[in-house]
């Protein structure tokens, strides 16, 4: 066959192929659709044919199997040689000899907490360590109405809220919290410390900008970590330093498409023992306007302002006068000073409906039990119906004070003259002359603790969080102030107090002028 034949022959057959091509349903509307891609753009053309040969070639692949071992075969004895060498990198660092002694000394309290404890060793001392600020737990009409609804709702509801674990008496809390605080809605979580660190990225996200508090606690540090959102601090409680990060986040963000930003601080700084100057962030020209124009809302956290502060224990805005509508997230606890236990946020109904679908403790938590959620109620119709619990706390907070901070040579109260948990702080002086590391303080503070309880008053002092290992001067951040905690309650009398001041005084007296 010369080359005319086969050129007639391949003719032939591609017109054959044709015919046969054109009988096929819909191969007019092919044919019309390449001639069209190729004119209009013949690199597409080329891709979909290359995507179509691709497409064939891994239909046709042979298959594979994801059991094949293809890594190096070890005897068992290499495996055992390999077991007994690994180390297994520690979760926690390793706890120094004086965080074992202390352990060793801790208090053991038997029977009921009250103002006057029993500890095992068979002695009675004054409670200062405990948050029983109006001695609720002394209380028998609460104790009565707890073991009333336990034996009506049982112990727990075994169930997250979402699911069946809200009961009426959850969603009567929610209604008289709401009452209280003047807000529109609120919703109630079953642990204190995980509703801040639930609330905070419920709502702040990845790519949200967070402003905080350089100096807020623990609880809202990991809220803002799960978060993952964008961090600016500003210096503690310094509303001109707050001011000049705002002005510096706005310009950056100018540009940028819009975000959720939020300003996260404390009623009561549990770290501190100060008050937030509340009226100058919700009220002040220049953040207001932020608030309004550039969509910043406040989360504020009143864990320990809550059911303290104000005339009536509302809190901060309360006492600071400012309506709680201004404030977006009002956060707070029920297990400080109503003595009940679980957390709560108040705010609009859009901010309260979102949690219920979208806050982690909330929607994976079993329900706060029944008599916990009943015990908060009670307490707080006591203190809407007797005030002067809260007056008499005030005066036993200021007789403690008192006893302490004007007459001591050693010490200074941080905290604020309304604020029941005083913080006992060395003086700069001191720390500077004794050239304190960050342990000998620690131990310094313990003795006067350990000193303390010896004469027949129990207090404690602030601890610090264990450092993650091999942390950087980024990740370590803001430092807690070693402090001396002294709990102030109703539940000792004037000449009590003044006598626990005085054993208080006189330990760190002891402790700071003994031969070392």
């Amino acid at each position: 066959m010369d080359i005319h034949d086969a050129h007639v022959y391949l003719l032939r057959f591609l017109n054959e192929l044709s015919t046969q091509f054109q009988r096929v349903p819909g191969s007019a509307i092919f044919l019309r659709y390449v001639k069209a891609s190729y004119q209009n753009d013949p690199v597409r053309s080329a891709v979909e044919l290359f995507l179509l040969l691709f497409f064939v070639r891994y239909l046709l692949a042979p298959k594979y199997s994801t059991q094949k071992q293809n890594y190096v075969q070890l005897s068992d004895e290499e495996i055992d040689e390999l077991v007994d060498d690994w180390t297994p990198e520690p979760l926690v660092a390793p706890q120094t000899a004086f965080e074992e002694a202390e352990n060793e000394k801790h208090p053991v309290i038997v029977g009921p907490t009250g103002p006057k404890s029993k500890l095992a060793n068979g002695r009675t001392v004054m409670n200062l360590a405990s948050y029983n600020f109006y001695n609720f737990l002394a209380n028998e009409m609460l104790k009565e109405k707890a073991i009333q609804t336990l034996r009506t709702y049982g112990v727990g509801p075994c169930g997250p809220p979402g699911f069946y674990g809200t009961q009426d008496v959850h969603v009567k809390t929610e209604a008289d919290i709401a009452a209280f605080l003047g807000a529109p809605a609120c919703i109630i979580y079953a642990q204190a410390f995980s509703t801040i660190s639930s609330v905070i990225p419920a709502f702040s996200k990845r790519g949200d900008i967070i402003i905080a508090d350089k100096a807020v606690n623990y609880a809202i540090r990991k809220g803002i970590q799960i978060s993952r959102s964008a961090v600016r601090w500003y210096e503690h409680n310094d509303i001109e330093d707050l001011e000049r990060v705002l002005i510096k986040t706005t310009k950056e963000q100018a540009r940028k498409p819009l975000t959720r930003r939020f300003i996260v601080t404390e009623g009561i700084f549990e770290n501190v023992g100060d008050i937030v100057d509340l009226p100058k962030i919700v009220r002040d020209k220049f953040t207001i306007e932020l608030k309004l124009r550039y969509k910043f809302r406040l989360i504020l956290d009143e864990t320990w302002s809550f059911g303290v502060l104000g005339r009536s224990g509302r809190g901060v805005t309360e006492q600071q006068n400012v309506d709680a509508a201004e404030v977006d997230f009002l956060v707070g606890s029920l297990a400080g000073p109503l003595c009940a236990g679980g957390g709560f946020c108040a705010g609009s109904d859009e901010i309260v409906e979102h949690q219920r679908i979208s806050a982690s403790a909330y929607t994976y938590s079993a329900a706060l039990p029944a008599m916990l959620a009943t015990t908060a109620s009670e307490t707080l119709g006591m203190l809407q119906s007797n005030p002067d619990i809260l007056t008499q706390l005030r005066e036993n907070t200021k007789a403690m004070r008192a006893q302490l901070d004007p007459r001591s040579d050693w010490v200074v109260c941080a905290s604020a003259v309304e604020n029941p948990i005083m913080l006992l702080v060395l003086k700069p002086e001191v720390v500077a002359s004794r050239g304190l590391s960050a342990e000998e303080h620690d131990r310094l503070l313990q003795d006067v603790v350990d000193e303390t309880l010896a004469n027949g008053v129990l207090i404690t002092r602030t601890k610090r969080m264990p450092q993650p290992l091999h942390a950087g001067p980024k990740e370590i951040g803001w430092q807690l102030q070693p402090a001396l905690k002294v709990c102030i309650t109703t539940g000792l009398s004037r000449k009590e107090i003044e006598k626990a001041g005085i054993t208080i005084r006189h330990a760190i007296t002891r402790i700071m002028t003994r031969k070392r």
